[in-house]
């Protein structure tokens, strides 16, 4: 670290992902790899004496619905975070819950966290799918807590003031939900230790030096049994018979909680009997039930749902493939308005998709959320009729709705806004990440990815575009072919994403093969040629110093964000 300069606070950056440190007058800092964020003394203030009301925080949603069984793992977890004690909270723990997606992880936490809300001076749910959807929750925490500084702030600013004010009043609960990575926690769970962290997973392994896990299994049968029947029976006491229906679709569903509540929902709006719903399945795999895939077992129910929906509205299908291929959280009603000829029509499609339980409408009602096991069901489920291109049911209109949801590109003489961004973001990450193998190339599709990663570029997190850069280079040679010259800068603005996360390993190949192309396009001595050049020796002598054992501060890569003019 350099000398300090007179009269200016001394910083002390983390590493990381999303490394968080401390100013040494007490600022809080988050960032990107070395990127820090400096509070204002005035924000610090804030942070340090705003309090929370009693019982403050955030869920995502009730918890007044039907929560059948659970309760041994609720008072395990009650157990394993307080240590059988008080309520009181004196010191850090983590937990982490891990399961199949659709057994309940996220509703167990749910439950948890209001049952004993009254323990916490805070509960507040985060949505910890990747380093920027955490970054965006504590965000909120800011806007929650101190609106009339947050406003003004940019999201990483917001995220650093959450953190000051999490280190200066402990007492707190947080609940990192549906984590894909374990480590992208690690930085949270080292800097904040005056409360309680819980997360949920589908990962089981990554948290032996994070958090001891708990595994959450099936439900029992007749606890599957009883959710199945509280649904689908919601007002009356069901009959021997009954139960004992209920007891075989339990077994036959995998007793997995999302299969039962879409059956039981399925059951309830159509009267049909669950023996007969049991037998519609056609599941002749008695002999091998140990061993039933539950994704497929889940296909099977969603099979007969999606039917039922196409009956009553067609478009609450193609709706509902097309939110497949986007992130499964927070869906903007306006991305999905392009794909309805009126908001009437848009509305009643989506009352069907929650009608059977295809989708949760956010707290505002300006958003949808689908469950991600149902988004795989239906990126991966054979359409009765054969699609007349390429694509697979959904991908094209979801592409299109995205471009077409891009904000305006600055014009340089207006601040960026970073709200339209920050929501669309996951969604084109989403889309990118989710390309089937065999689907079409677009230029229009790359340029989407191209645009999303322009603004985390100019956010000063490059290191977070590589799933954008890699998309768009993908795209660009399979439409453009090697050697274009959109491609050319594709290759290298993917070769500088990856110096900026630090893996030279990555960026020098694909440094040494855009010089190569550019001599062959352009000649030797054409600008691009020469900024290529530059970028592939500042590379290579990064890696030396690194294997020297002598890391030196990475040098500015020159780079050509716009393709050259063609040779």
């Amino acid at each position: 670290m350099s000398a300090p300069v007179p009269g200016e606070p001394v910083r002390v950056e983390a590493s990381g992902e999303r490394p968080i440190g401390a100013e040494s007058i007490g600022v809080a800092i988050s960032g990107d790899n070395a990127r820090v964020v400096m509070l204002l003394p005035e924000a610090v203030h804030w942070a340090r004496t705003v309090q929370a009301h009693p019982g403050a925080g955030f869920l995502p949603e009730s918890v007044s619905g039907v929560f059948v069984g659970r309760e041994q793992e609720l008072t395990d977890l009650r157990a394993m975070l307080a240590g059988g004690g008080s309520a009181a909270v004196v010191q850090s723990r983590v937990r982490a819950i891990h399961g199949l997606g659709g057994v309940g992880k996220s509703a167990l936490a749910l439950h948890y966290a209001d049952r004993y809300r009254s323990a916490y001076t805070l509960v507040w749910w985060i949505t910890a799918e990747s380093p920027e959807s955490i970054v965006t929750s504590l965000a909120d925490l800011a806007m929650r807590l101190c609106p009339q500084w947050a406003q003004a702030a940019g999201p990483d600013e917001r995220a650093g003031w959450a953190i000051t004010w999490l280190q200066a009043h402990p007492g707190w609960l947080l609940v990192f939900d549906n984590v894909e990575d374990p480590t992208h926690l690690r930085p949270y769970l080292g800097t904040l230790a005056g409360g309680h962290h819980l997360a949920t997973s589908r990962k089981a392994t990554g948290w032996h030096t994070l958090a001891p896990t708990m595994a959450l299994g099936l439900l029992p049968l007749d606890e599957a049994a009883d959710l199945l029947c509280t649904i689908a029976f919601p007002s009356r006491t069901p009959t021997g018979e009954q139960r004992e229906q209920a007891r075989r679709l339990a077994e036959d569903l995998g007793r997995l909680p999302l299969a039962l509540e879409q059956a039981g929902a399925y059951a309830y709006r159509t009267g049909i009997d669950l023996d007969t719903y049991r037998r519609s399945l056609g599941l002749v795999l008695d002999e091998d039930r140990d061993v039933i895939d539950p994704a497929r077992t889940i296909a099977r129910i969603w099979e007969k749902t999606l039917t039922a929906i196409t009956g009553r509205d067609p478009l609450a299908v193609t709706l509902l493939y097309t939110m497949a291929w986007l992130a499964p959280n927070d869906i903007p009603r306006t991305l999905l308005t392009p794909l309805a000829p009126d908001p009437i029509a848009l509305g009643n499609a989506l009352g069907d998709l929650h009608t059977y339980n295809m989708i949760a409408f956010t707290d505002d009602r300006h958003g949808v959320s689908v469950h991600r096991l149902v988004q795989t069901v239906l990126r991966t489920r054979t359409p009765a009729e054969p699609e007349t291109d390429a694509y697979a049911p959904g991908r094209s209109e979801a592409e299109q709705a995205v471009r077409q949801a891009l904000p305006t590109p600055p014009d340089g003489h207006l601040p960026e806004p970073a709200a339209p961004w920050e929501r669309l973001l996951p969604h084109v990450l989403a889309l990118a990440e989710s390309t089937p193998p065999d689907s079409p190339a677009s230029a229009d599709t790359a340029d989407t990815y191209y645009q999303a990663a322009q603004y985390l570029y100019r956010q000063g997190r490059d290191a977070h575009t590589i799933p954008l850069r890699t998309a768009t280079l993908t795209q660009s040679e399979q439409v453009l072919g090697d050697t274009h010259p959109d491609t050319l800068t594709s290759r290298n603005n993917l070769a500088l994403a990856y110096r900026s996360a630090g893996d030279l390993g990555r960026a020098i190949p694909l440094y040494e093969a855009t010089l190569a192309q550019s001599e062959q396009v352009l000649g030797d001595t054409h600008p691009y040629t020469l900024t290529s050049r530059n970028n592939l020796a500042t590379a290579r002598r990064e890696a030396e110093a690194e294997q020297q054992g002598n890391p030196t501060t990475p040098a500015t890569a020159t780079s050509p964000q716009q393709p050259p003019p063609a040779a």
